[in-house]
């Protein structure tokens, strides 16, 4: 069972740096974070269902959140939000049910906003509601960036994209470490399993090797041009 716990010091210096946030001052800050509290949730956990009437929007403090729909027995991912990401406050301007699924994929701690005592503010503190709708601005030019990829890229291109966006450079060589398992990779970049493993397969010949969850790339400027 989930518990709600004050936001400590911590957790209230994330979200003063997340988007929804960070272009509030202190006050307006203070008020947001008052209609807040932290959950932590077990993997696999479901935050709420599509369709269930909407009390709560949230940001991720840590691990790992999948937002999706399913359908007929068929499933598909919209989104894995990370640490700052936030969703489900489109609510606070417009509708009145979740429009996907939500689910923890590991250990997760959350912010959990009351939609209601948000809104409650805006009269008062208008500039929240402007935060709000950059946040939602940025959702969509992401959203838009991300269904381009899938259009344009193909799975190697696409895997290519995310190593090279997050990778740590070491001259032309660079590395990364993969902060979850590669299926959750997989979901992220819109690619069944065993797509992502023929990616991997394909992006050897420039220079990736894999191993468990570490990556090293020989020369990143050959990977670019994949």
């Amino acid at each position: 069972m989930t518990r709600a716990l004050k936001l400590s010091g911590a957790q209230r210096a994330v979200l003063g740096g997340a988007l929804i946030a960070s272009s509030l001052d202190r006050q307006e800050q203070d008020a947001l974070l008052s209609c807040a509290v932290a959950v932590r949730y077990e993997p696999q956990d479901v935050l709420f269902r599509e369709r269930e009437k909407a009390r709560y929007f949230y940001c991720v403090l840590s691990g790992y959140v999948r937002l999706f729909r399913d359908a007929e027995g068929r499933v598909a991912d919209i989104s894995i939000c990370e640490p700052g990401d936030s969703f489900g406050e489109c609510l606070v301007l417009a509708g009145e049910g979740y429009n996907y699924n939500a689910q923890a994929m590991e250990h997760a701690i959350l912010a959990r906003f009351d939609i209601a005592q948000v809104k409650a503010l805006l009269d008062a503190r208008p500039r929240i509601g402007g935060a709000i709708a950059r946040s939602l601005s940025q959702h969509l030019l992401s959203t838009m960036d991300c269904l381009a990829r899938d259009r344009m890229q193909t799975s190697p291109q696409r895997v290519a994209h995310y190593l090279l966006t997050h990778c740590t450079n070491e001259g032309t060589r660079a590395s990364l470490r993969l902060p979850f398992q590669k299926s959750l990779l997989a979901r992220k970049l819109g690619l069944a399993p065993e797509a992502l493993s023929r990616a991997f397969s394909t992006l050897r010949t420039s220079g990736v090797s894999v191993s468990g969850r570490a990556i090293a790339i020989e020369d990143i400027n050959v990977l670019r041009q994949v």
